[in-house]
């Protein structure tokens, strides 16, 4: 899994027992190097000779992808052969859901037929765009591998991955699955950290609890109407981005670097606590995994915004928040692999339950 904090690779070696039991064997992580990093980031939007770019940027990262399943199988002691699937997310650089007039899309750069050449395993990627094809948001797609790790029959609990952008699962003891993305996660934070202090993430939260909110910049980051639509719905850097943090930043007097990173950090806590009162108001455990889950100034915001929540990272339950992400996408893998739908069509929008992603044989 890379996600939208573009801060590189993660990878889980997963065995899933008859009953789904989840048992992660081992774990890796690669950084991008800050290059490559850039080039993806600047994929996101238009600009010259993309098409070309975006190919070099593809082969780029299955090759990293390579790179991860070699570092799993050697700390895990297995051959390819061993390997059932890899399931391997991509990059997303274009995420424009819509509806069944055809016009929704959603782009994760990637090429599977090189990450299989390489690894010599079986390769499932494409997750997304069947949904999107059934007038789907495409995503969230973790929610349903959510319920079978975090829910439990005696509470409500939800599980909010902070990524580069936020996403909430909620998982009631019965009943349906609700699950959406709530807003930013570390894209803004980061984005302003690595602008003015050249550092790629803001360790702790450290330099958000060193700042004080500014009431006027949250009241204009918290005006934006996606926050205010119901679910299903899903976002990306296609519209939470440099220049729209800076329209924003533009409207008022110059604020001190360190107030904007700590209202950004707020920004980010708000909006899950809002949506998390708004359509769960009994949840008793909230879960937080993703990087976002390392920064115990936001964690620190959660619980203080949801009182009688108790706010946890993932590691609590077992499963390292760096882990979740691509411990959901084995387990996409391996649905796609047994024939079973991936999506939950209450989640994502879809018109029905589909089998996602493609498989490329090695």
């Amino acid at each position: 899994m890379s996600g939208t904090s573009l801060d590189g690779v993660d990878g889980v070696l997963a065995r899933f027992g008859e009953a789904g039991a989840l048992q992660v064997l081992a774990h890796a992580a690669r950084p991008f190097d800050p290059a490559f990093k850039a080039e993806l980031l600047a994929l996101n939007t238009p600009g010259p000779d993309e098409l070309h770019r975006a190919a070099l940027a593809a082969n780029g990262l299955a090759r990293r992808y390579a790179q991860a399943v070699q570092d799993l199988l050697q700390a895990a002691g297995l051959r390819p052969d061993e390997i059932v699937a890899i399931g391997a997310h991509g990059q997303t650089v274009r995420h424009r859901p819509g509806e069944f007039d055809g016009t929704g899309y959603t782009i994760q750069l990637f090429q599977p037929s090189l990450l299989a050449e390489l690894s010599g395993i079986a390769v499932v990627a494409d997750f997304r765009s069947r949904d999107v094809a059934a007038g789907g948001q495409g995503a969230p797609l973790a929610p349903a591998f959510h319920r079978g790790v975090f829910a439990r029959a005696d509470r409500e609990v939800a599980v909010l991955n902070v990524g580069g952008i936020a996403n909430l699962t909620l998982l009631p003891p019965t009943g349906p699955v609700l699950g959406f993305d709530c807003g930013p996660g570390n894209v803004l934070m980061d984005l302003w950290c690595e602008r003015q202090l050249g550092q790629p993430y803001d360790a702790g939260g450290r330099w958000a609890a060193s700042g004080r909110v500014a009431p006027a910049l949250l009241t204009l980051l918290y005006a934006e109407p996606w926050l205010a639509l119901p679910p299903p719905k899903s976002t990306g850097r296609d519209l939470f981005h440099a220049n729209w943090l800076q329209e924003r930043l533009d409207a008022l007097p110059a604020l001190a670097p360190e107030d904007v990173q700590a209202t950004l950090c707020e920004f980010t806590a708000a909006c899950c606590a809002a949506q998390l009162r708004r359509h769960a108001p009994a949840t008793a455990e909230l879960v937080v995994c993703g990087g976002g889950a390392y920064n115990e100034h936001l964690l620190s915001r959660l619980a203080a915004l949801l009182p009688g929540c108790r706010v946890v990272t993932s590691d609590e339950r077992g499963l390292p928040p760096l882990q979740v992400e691509a411990a959901a996408f084995a387990w996409l893998a391996r649905e796609r692999m047994e024939g079973r739908p991936g999506n939950l069509p209450e989640v994502t929008g879809a018109a029905g339950p589909r089998l996602l992603g493609g498989v490329y044989a090695p």
